[in-house]
Formats: C-alpha cells, sequence, structure tokens
C-alpha cells in the first residue's frame, strides 16, 4: 500500500447504548495503537548479552479532538457516557487510512480511564480521551 495521510483516518467506538459511534469528523489525533508488548527476560549461564521472549500486551491509547455537543452522536455525549466504564469494555476500530474495504483496521475492546475538556479564551475548545485496552489489539482489514 502507497503512503497515508492522515486526514482520512477513522475511528468510532461504542456508546454506553451499544451503538458504534464515528468520532472522525471531531478528532485530530490518535496515537498508541497498536501498542507495546511487555519483555520477560530470559537470560541465563553462558550468554553474552540478554534474552527476551514476548509476553502481555498492555496497550493504551489516546484519542483528540474537537469539543462537540450534538446529542448521542458528539464526542461529549460517547465519552461522557462511557468514562465510568459501565457496560464496558466498549468495542472500538481504527483506520489510519480510512474506512475501506482491504484497508488496515486496528481494533479491539477498551476502557475510557480519562476524559478531559480544554478550553482557552483564544482557541478552541479541545477533548482528550485516555483508554486502557482490554485484552489484545487486533490487527487486520476492513472487510
Amino acid at each position: 500500500m502507497s503512503f497515508q495521510h492522515g486526514k482520512n483516518s477513522y475511528f468510532a467506538i461504542q456508546d454506553s447504548g451499544e451503538s458504534l459511534r464515528d468520532l472522525s469528523p471531531y478528532t485530530d489525533n490518535i496515537s498508541g495503537l497498536p501498542g507495546a508488548v511487555q519483555l520477560s527476560e530470559v537470560t541465563a549461564f553462558g550468554d553474552e548479552g540478554t534474552r527476551h521472549i514476548p509476553g502481555l500486551e498492555n496497550t493504551t491509547f489516546s484519542v483528540n479532538g474537537h469539543f462537540n455537543t450534538t446529542a448521542t452522536t458528539g464526542p461529549h455525549a460517547v465519552l461522557s457516557s462511557i468514562r465510568r466504564g459501565e457496560n464496558g469494555p466498549y468495542p472500538f476500530s481504527y483506520g489510519p487510512a480510512g474506512q475501506g474495504t482491504g484497508r488496515p483496521e486496528l481494533s479491539g475492546e477498551a476502557w475510557c480511564t480519562g476524559y478531559n475538556i480544554t478550553g482557552a479564551v483564544a482557541d478552541k475548545i479541545s477533548f482528550t480521551a485516555e483508554f486502557q485496552v482490554d485484552g489484545t489489539v487486533t490487527v487486520g482489514s476492513f472487510s
């Protein structure tokens, strides 16, 4: 696949009413996916350097964007409803190259561990949401 521009990225997460909500129109930055894998050291006598084996995934990611209060579908409604974690973890889907057949998709379930709103007198109101993946991130493609 060729180089891609971030303007086509896609991000959706399930709200507390179990509807998948597309937050792409309000989002301008996603970081942390697909995430890190912890390594366990298995160095033994006679080794010349440390040796490791892969262990558990422990993925956190952040979503940043433009604050919007559209009822039901805006980021404030969606993220406020999942911040406390009832009915979680929540399925998510991230398409760094957009949402289309054959394009890469990173998906899984996550807990919303933080939702913050930032406003300044000379700038737009923004939001940041922090997530902890429950289990692993699936790396695949949209069908």
